[in-house]
């Protein structure tokens, strides 16, 4: 009886293996081949000083002015006159909201729905007292150990000075676009994209321009941060993330510390109490919807067990979504996350306030929306505070989760295609963008957006992004050209969807 329960067992064992097995090998490569194309030549150095004379230009947005550092980005309007001849001699300019700019490149099909490239000319400050931390100055736009040093060489005048590099190029061969092709220069992305793309969103609504497809900075190229991938990966962000702060404030009579109400019942203990409850029971993750579809493609090329455990998520689901919580970034992918940002309480040691005040910030993943959050947010806080207790309210800046653009388009086929030819030893996926961009403003005029920046990042080049020695490759810089130029190409020549 013994033997024959042993012999179950392991026939069950090894039919499992043989499941996983075949379904691991069924998993075969996404990725489309593509002939190779004749690589653009660019000269690096010349396009490297461009862009570090635009990294020079302190353009830093503020929420409070829209006038704050306006004669930096007044004097990068300058330079790309400069810079860019052909492309404002053939181009019609725009100014949008005083800052940003709109460049019209009009196609000889009036029929064609138009294309949009975002870029932004603002960038993030610099962290008071990190200056002595970087390796070259923060605004001095180097060149040196092959690399453009500076505040916005990644993030964004990589983009927007490769996009125009590119045009210029094409106008110099005499390309004439078929579709119009648009280049939107923002002013406040980093500040949220107020005066920029949300009047551009209306403008174009005005004027009835429904866009084929638009590409805004987003994912990058990852090169050695997957574990497991052996290839570096070109991420297609195909949706972002929505945003909601959440404001609470705890209310109890104020009163002196040496007699302190019951255990959890002052303000300030409510308050802890409420973070800490919405902290523990944050909402449901799981690999699904873009996640799902992004490990879902990585999954074939992938080695080792990382292979079968992605191949068979109904069997190595829970081990493998346990392993993807421990990260910050692939946490962010599978789950609206909750984080406490703001608290304040108090204003003497010995007296006991009667207002304590919290912000969590939550970045709503597709599939929930800012109505389920608030609702959740209330059912978790009710179960440790009174209702009379408190009070919530959502900032002003919240956003809803844009929505996912289909990686079975046209569109999308052309951009896995054009990454393939320029950059050819990576892989191509859909991903999540779990930032917010200035596109996130544009979902009622295009069901094609894209958030994708050809930039190379190793893992040494992640914490350099709004961080300390932002810095961009001046080989990678050069390839961004050339995808810029190979994309528009194609783009603006495609039949109309």
């Amino acid at each position: 009886m013994i033997k024959k329960i042993g012999l179950t067992i392991l026939a069950a064992l090894l039919f499992l293996v043989v499941v996983v097995g075949v379904n691991t090998a069924r998993k075969g490569s996404r990725q489309i081949e593509v002939a190779p194309v004749a690589k653009l030549p660019v000269d690096e150095s010349a396009v490297a000083g461009r862009l570090g004379e635009a990294v020079r230009l302190k353009t830093i947005s503020t929420h409070a002015d829209p006038k704050a550092n306006q004669d930096q980005f007044e004097s990068l309007h300058k330079l790309l006159q400069q810079r860019f001849p052909k492309v404002h001699a053939n181009m019609q300019v725009e100014t949008i909201s005083d800052l940003s700019l709109l460049y019209t490149w009009k196609g000889s099909n009036p029929k064609a729905q138009p294309i949009l490239f975002l870029s932004h000319q603002d960038v993030v400050p610099i962290a008071p007292g990190t200056e002595a931390n970087w390796e070259q100055a923060p605004f001095s736009g180097v060149v040196k150990d092959g690399f453009i040093w500076g505040r916005g060489s990644w993030d964004n005048k990589g983009n927007l000075m490769s996009q125009l590099e590119a045009a210029e190029s094409l106008l110099a061969a005499g390309f004439q676009p078929e579709r119009t092709v648009y280049f939107f220069l923002g002013a406040d992305e980093e500040i949220g994209g107020l005066r920029g793309a949300i009047p551009l969103a209306k403008l174009f609504t005005d004027r009835n321009v429904r866009l084929e497809m638009v590409l805004d900075e987003g994912l990058v190229i990852t090169d050695g941060v997957l574990p497991g991938l052996n290839k570096p990966a070109a991420l297609i962000g195909i949706a972002e993330k929505g945003y909601l702060s959440v404001v609470m404030k705890f209310n109890t009579a104020p009163g002196h510390s040496s007699q302190p109400p019951a255990k959890g019942t002052s303000a300030i203990g409510m308050m802890s109490a409420a973070i800490k409850r919405l902290d523990d029971n944050q909402l449901p993750g799981g690999i699904r919807g873009v996640a799902g579809e992004m490990f879902d493609t990585v999954a074939p090329e992938m080695s080792g067990f990382g292979r079968v455990a992605l191949s068979n998520l109904w069997l190595f689901g829970p081990v493998v979504q346990k392993q993807l919580e421990a990260g910050a970034a692939t946490n962010a992918m599978m789950r609206t996350t909750t984080a406490p940002t703001i608290a304040q309480a108090g204003i003497k040691d010995n007296v006991l306030p009667g207002l304590a005040e919290a912000t969590v910030n939550f970045r709503i993943l597709p599939g929930d929306t800012g109505e389920s959050v608030m609702a959740h947010v209330r059912n978790q806080v009710e179960q440790v505070v009174p209702k009379e207790k408190y009070e919530l309210f959502a900032l002003g800046d919240a956003s809803e989760p844009s929505k996912v653009a289909p990686t079975s388009s046209t569109q999308y086929r052309l951009l896995q295609t054009t990454i393939r030819e320029v950059f050819p030893t990576a892989m191509v996926a859909p991903g999540l963008m779990i930032g917010a961009t200035d596109s996130r403003h544009l979902g009622e005029v295009s069901d094609h957006i894209f958030k994708f920046s050809p930039v190379i990042a190793k893992p040494v080049d992640l914490p350099r992004f709004h961080g300390t020695n932002e810095r961009l490759g001046v080989g990678n810089y050069a390839d961004a050209i050339r995808f810029y130029h190979r994309l528009i190409g194609q783009a603006s020549k495609a039949a109309a969807n």
